[in-house]
């Protein structure tokens, strides 16, 4: 039985729409309009239902005006839909991945990591104008005892060949010593001379940082992720204090009896929101980022960008348990006069539970992204179809990240989830390595029959079920771009190219190339070849490789 492929409902129109609007009156109703109504070059039948009037569209012209929108537009289609015309084209200033040198780079900042890039990836597509910004934890008291660490523990050959490593190992040896009242004192003094500008400490601390964004660079290279500018909490140290005397000169400051910095956010001035932003010793409260106390630097760093780069908006992409502190890091320069706060977004994600590698706990990123790759090339070496492929390690590598995005684009960013290498990489169902599958297999078929050409194709051999659902399917890739750009969400591109895959996948069984006569055979190359591109081009949205063999 023939399903309509549009559906207007009869309720959904009638003015006095009341309970008592019996089921045989919209049916009348429906008949009586669905004989009103023309066909026309799109809508090829229209006819009555129980309480709806159906449209059934013209799948000739359906298949021609999708495949040669695909085949016209290429990595540019969805993008260059009617639906994106009216936005205006913007400058966006997006903050990442973020990591404390020397500290673990834990799992929080592999998820700002894929999450900020998916989203600068998506405004780039949109025509956006962007810059990705990596604020590194590379000031603060941990460099004192970091500093004492390495005249204690550390080696200039291990600190040059794996940075990230050997600062960890140095940081945990030194930390053990901590409460020592000597170590203590010594870490006061490092610190001391840092901000002081000392050469000798600086150009120490300097080393530091400069071989650990060179480790950085090399290992988001692996996963496709780049940044325009590597900031910092240490570029902010004299900006602090300017937006503290600022505060002071506007009358935001405020000290409680104890001594205690506040800025009250309350609408009626009456203290009931505050925000603590100085202890009673002076120092602006800062620990780490991660803590949530109020940081001078933040609200420096905005101001700062904002002279740099006069945005249009600026996202923050960091985990939820931070989203009190950037309410009041924006309400904050609200108050200072900053009008532009209002363009300011923290886009928040949840927690990932059971991650961990055959080591243990995650501690570098280094570590998850051999982890899958050594897990990846285990099953490959398990299936059958494996051995011909040039660069196996280079195919896990992208199999493997495929897979972990998926499993943490699935759901909502601000959901925690609990991880699985199991399910995330499995090669059927929902998961990142079944799209890899799919394009993988619809490469080949193009590689095996040559590649078709639109010109000479006959959509009247694109009549089948399993191919107007390919077609119906790549028509609404738009509406899922529209939809992930308002809201920043990539589950909604992600669950649009699972159901493209299984069904590519079910077309690729009932419609054959091979032995079909030569019409009906480059038809479908065509077709498969249009899902095939818009496949491609969302998961490079995503942030996916993809792979043309497997």
């Amino acid at each position: 039985r023939h399903v309509a492929d549009f559906q207007l409902s009869i309720a959904s129109i009638v003015e006095n729409n009341s309970s008592d609007c019996l089921a045989q009156d919209l049916h009348l109703q429906a008949q009586q309009l669905a004989e009103q109504l023309k066909c026309d070059s799109v809508v090829s039948e229209i006819s009555a239902g129980p309480g709806t009037v159906n449209f059934t569209i013209n799948k000739e012209l359906l298949a021609k005006t999708v495949l040669q929108q695909v085949w016209k537009d290429g990595s540019e289609y969805g993008v260059k839909s009617e639906l994106f015309s009216t936005v205006p084209r913007q400058k966006a200033v997006i903050e990442f991945s973020s990591p404390n040198i020397a500290k673990k780079f834990h799992i929080g900042h592999l998820r700002s990591t894929i999450i900020g890039n998916f989203i600068a990836n998506l405004k780039v597509a949109l025509g956006h104008e962007v810059v990705r910004i990596n604020y590194l934890g590379d000031w603060g008291m941990q460099f004192g005892l970091l500093g004492v660490g390495f005249q204690s523990f550390g080696n200039k050959e291990k600190l040059k060949s794996s940075p990230l490593q050997h600062l960890f190992e140095v940081y945990v040896q030194i930390n053990k010593a901590a409460e020592d009242e000597n170590t203590k004192k010594l870490a006061k003094d490092f610190f001391r001379k840092l901000e002081e500008h000392d050469e000798q400490t600086l150009s120490i601390w300097k080393q530091f940082r400069d071989l650990s964004i060179e480790e950085y660079i090399r290992i988001y290279k692996r996963i496709g992720v780049h940044f325009d500018e590597y900031s910092g909490e240490s570029f902010y140290q004299e900006k602090a204090q300017e937006v503290l005397k600022m505060l002071e000169d506007k009358g935001l400051l405020q000290k409680t009896i104890k001594g205690t910095g506040i800025v009250d956010l309350s609408e009626k001035k009456d203290l009931s929101t505050v925000c603590t932003v100085m202890r009673s010793d002076g120092t602006s409260l800062y620990v780490t980022r991660q803590f949530l106390i109020f940081s001078f630097r933040d609200l420096a760093a905005a101001i700062d960008r904002m002279n740099k780069h006069s945005w249009d908006t600026m996202i923050y992409v960091t985990d939820k348990s931070q989203s009190n502190h950037f309410q009041h890091l924006f309400q904050i320069l609200k108050l200072m006069g900053y009008d532009w706060a209002e363009r300011c977004q923290h886009v928040s994600f949840g927690q990932v539970q059971g991650m961990k590698t055959r080591r243990g706990e995650v501690i570098f990123l280094e570590d998850v992204l051999n982890e899958v790759r050594s897990r990846m090339l285990q099953n490959m070496a398990s299936t059958k179809t494996t051995k011909e492929i040039q660069d196996p390690m280079e195919t896990a590598e992208k199999l493997g990240l495929a897979a972990l995005i998926i499993q943490d684009f699935r759901g909502l960013l601000s959901s925690d989830y609990q991880f699985s290498w199991d399910r995330a990489l499995q090669s059927r169902g929902d998961t990142g390595v079944f799209l890899q599958y799919t394009h993988a297999r619809l490469y080949s078929l193009e590689q095996v029959h040559g590649n078709a050409q639109l010109s000479d194709v006959n959509v009247a051999c694109l009549q089948e079920p399993d191919a107007i659902s390919v077609l119906q399917h790549l028509l609404r890739y738009d509406e899922v771009l529209y939809r992930s750009s308002q809201d920043l969400q990539p589950k909604h591109i992600v669950s649009y190219l699972l159901t493209l895959g299984h069904l590519a996948a079910v077309a690729h069984k009932s419609l054959p190339v091979k032995g079909s006569a030569p019409d009906v055979a480059q038809a479908r190359l065509c077709l498969f070849h249009a899902a095939r591109s818009v496949l491609a081009n969302g998961m490079k949205l995503l942030g996916i490789t993809p792979v043309t063999q497997m």
